[in-house]
């Protein structure tokens, strides 16, 4: 079984920076794709970003520049550093990992439980 445990969220004021961390736990073989999704209030989640094994990323638009994705596949650990915050990044941040190979078993996708990061002054 595979378990993503999530840390690094908070409250911050505008400008604040924030480093997210994902560890993922488990007999783990592979992991394709490790990425950050965000759910605001009201509104549905959305893709902030997401890496790949290679290294390749993806950025929501509004975070390009700000946020920052990288991972350490030794660890099975993704981050994100978010930088220059803003009230409408406030939201639960999840975690989520794609095509994970574990204990001989693939897993489609496993979600972390989420982690709060409210911007306000």
């Amino acid at each position: 079984q595979v378990q993503l445990v999530e840390s690094g969220g908070g409250s911050v004021q505008p400008g604040g920076s924030l480093r997210l961390s994902c560890a993922a736990s488990g007999r783990i073989f592979s992991i394709n794709v490790m990425g950050w999704y965000r759910q605001a209030p009201g509104k549905e989640r959305e893709l902030v970003a997401d890496i790949t094994s290679s290294g390749m990323s993806n950025y929501l638009d509004s975070v390009k520049g700000r946020f920052t994705i990288s991972r350490d596949n030794a660890k099975n650990t993704v981050y994100l550093q978010m930088n220059s915050l803003k009230p409408e990044d406030t939201a639960v941040y999840y975690c989520r990992v794609r095509d994970v190979v574990a204990s001989f078993v693939r897993y489609p996708e496993v979600w972390g439980q989420g982690t709060l990061v409210t911007v306000s002054s």
